[in-house]
């Protein structure tokens, strides 16, 4: 699997690790509350008909995201 950069470009069934929140305060805040912190891990369950939203397991939970908003969190893959 090549090594995704952001969370968006992630493929349905990847795990990736965390490795920056990027975007302005209000959503970087957002983000990090959601627990998409540097180093956790996460897996990308479905996405939506359409391909946005998309679905992602981290911490024993499932989030809905955003594309845009993936899009402006770095990754690596797993």
């Amino acid at each position: 699997m090549p090594n995704p950069s952001t969370l968006a470009k992630l493929p349905v069934g990847g795990r990736a690790r965390v490795l920056s929140v990027g975007g302005d305060a209000s959503l970087q805040q957002r983000l990090l509350e959601f627990g998409l912190i540097p180093g956790v891990e996460v897996k990308l369950v479905r996405l939506a008909p359409l391909g946005d939203p998309m679905e992602i397991t981290l911490l024993g939970y499932n989030l809905s995201v955003r594309k845009a908003d993936a899009a402006l969190v770095s990754v690596e893959a797993l």
